[in-house]
């Protein structure tokens, strides 16, 4: 009767145990599509422009996903790779997350993702909001500038209509959307009367996306298309007067895909030509450098909530000017850091940058709040444990071994047999749901196969129904135990959920795809004891 009545709580304690990491798991992915910059609603004023430009206009040139390997290919891009001899060029570096939102409000902002204030996930278009910190864009029609840009539609929700002054927009991603990208910015191109032009490409990321990564073919030859656009750009501008900036977003794991903390979607080439421009290779340079460097040579403001600095080794600028660059650009950050540290709560301090500004005022808040959630989950993680050596015994030891089992042919099916990364950029483009499903197949495979071997371990099947039960439920208890732990890791360093900051990309992997897996495991318990005691009663006869 005891057992019996263990096994009613268990179900019970199982069915909550599901119940909450689900709701969990949802609570997770909601903090993240909802959050928002600190500064979203109090961004730092814009500074006094940097005076006169370097160059009688910019045009941005915006490959979608061309990875840098890719883009030094002379093979595949033969045109940019010409054209780098005649350019200063470096490896760009950018931050997670690597997904397309945040990569376009960082080159026109200057800000990283923690503060730039754009979706840390892709967001359909009708979700989308305008730039609510300071950019090239505004920046640029401050100082009377004429603005264009063409390119995917989520352009068109991020610069605002003052903002542009002309625009053409498209949903499609593809080589055919591409050329009508092109032949909209022709004219401008052609006609003058804009001084700062974004030109985007897609069809590269589309090649990543739907066409086999970049392992296959399909991606060169959509880098190759995307070069022959870049000759028919140049082809219009004189660079003399002209400036042309060639840069990526982000880049794209070797099967395709991109959102997480991977580095080979975290480096993309940077181009630029002019007569303004010192030619040659230069050492690596930060997304967030790509707006201050394009208001020097527009003679704008550096984008007031900008993290980077001006890449003036590439610029032909004398020493008078850097001086005044230099302390614009010392006061603009010292602006910003001081508007996230009001923002958040964070003592002031004297950094040399922004973003030492930004990283210390977050350790400052972390270390006042992180400090409870350490204990807690210290505490949680040793109880588990204690129950564990509480209960020592030969079934419980078959028990954690098949716990581990689970664990080791999950992760087999996940990274080894399937070929996923632990990140976002394994998410499927068919999105998040279609990835919930994809984990609650391995799981299942992975369940059943472990609990087959907790049965054969322990010898429950010929002990009876309710011995089968419960090594059921106790194999369940300790796999969700295991899948646990990285949870209360990331609930440690991350917190329950995403709030004022972002969160670490591959702890809130892990926690959020432990979560998923824990929903399945406590569901499949109660299904898998009902059907261990069904098959333990007909062995016991």
């Amino acid at each position: 009767m005891l057992r019996a009545r263990w096994i009613v709580l268990s179900v019970i304690v199982l069915a909550l145990i599901a119940y909450g990491a689900y709701t969990w798991t949802n609570a997770l992915l909601d903090s993240m599509f909802a959050y928002r910059s600190p500064l979203a609603a109090s961004p730092p004023a814009p500074g006094a422009p940097l005076g006169q430009p370097l160059t009688s206009r910019v045009v941005l040139v915006v490959v979608d996903a061309l990875r840098d390997d890719t883009s030094r290919r002379p093979d595949v891009m033969p045109f940019l790779n010409q054209l780098r001899g005649q350019a200063a060029w470096a490896t760009m570096h950018s931050q997670p997350p690597s997904w397309s939102e945040p990569g376009w409000t960082t080159i026109c902002t200057g800000a990283w993702p923690e503060i730039n204030d754009s979706p840390p996930i892709n967001l359909e278009y009708d979700k989308l909001w305008p730039w609510t910190q300071d950019s090239i864009f505004a920046a640029a029609k401050r100082a009377g500038l004429g603005t264009a840009v063409s390119g995917y539609d989520w352009w068109e929700k991020f610069i605002a209509p003052d903002k542009r002054d002309a625009g053409f927009f498209t949903h499609g991603e593809d080589d055919a959307a591409d050329r009508d990208v092109l032949n909209a910015a022709m004219p401008w191109l052609t006609g003058g009367g804009y001084q700062l032009v974004l030109i985007h490409l897609d069809q590269v990321d589309y090649a990543g996306h739907h066409e086999g990564g970049p392992r296959d073919p399909r991606w060169n030859a959509a880098a190759t298309r995307a070069d022959a656009m870049l000759k028919q750009i140049v082809g219009t501008l004189n660079f003399s007067k002209d400036t042309l900036i060639v840069l990526s977003d982000h880049g794209q794991i070797d099967r395709g895909g991109h959102g997480g903390q991977d580095p080979i979607t975290l480096v993309e080439p940077f181009v630029i030509v002019s007569a303004g421009v010192k030619p040659g290779k230069y050492s690596d340079v930060q997304m967030a450098d790509v707006a201050p460097t394009t208001a020097v040579l527009l003679g704008t403001n550096i984008p007031a909530s900008s993290e980077g600095k001006p890449l003036l080794e590439m610029l032909n600028v004398d020493t008078t000017r850097q001086a005044l660059i230099h302390k614009a650009w010392s006061a603009q950050q010292a602006a910003l850091t001081f508007a996230y540290e009001s923002a958040i709560g964070a003592p002031p301090q004297a950094r040399e940058s922004a973003q030492a500004g930004v990283a210390a005022a977050i350790d400052s808040r972390e270390t006042r709040e992180g400090l409870p959630r350490v204990i807690l989950a210290i505490v949680a993680a040793l109880i588990g444990a204690g129950i564990l050596i509480w209960k020592r015994s030969r079934d419980v030891v078959m028990l954690f071994f098949a716990a581990l089992l689970y664990v080791v042919v999950y992760n087999l099916i996940f990274a080894v047999i399937t070929g996923n990364v632990y990140s976002m950029s394994t998410v499927p483009t068919a999105g998040a749901t279609a990835f919930v499903v994809e984990i609650a197949e391995f799981t299942a495979i992975a369940v059943v196969l472990a609990w087959l071997a907790a049965m054969l371990l322990t010898g429950a099947f010929r002990r009876g129904a309710l011995h089968a039960a419960q090594a059921t439920y106790g194999f369940a208890f300790v796999t969700l135990y295991l899948l646990f732990l990285p949870a209360l890791l990331g609930f440690a360093v991350n917190g329950a959920v995403t709030t004022w900051r972002l969160p670490d990309p591959l702890l809130i992997f892990l926690h959020f795809t432990n979560l998923i897996q824990a929903t399945f495991v406590a569901a499949l318990g109660i299904v898998l004891s009902g059907m261990a005691a069904l098959v333990g009663r007909q062995i016991a006869k």
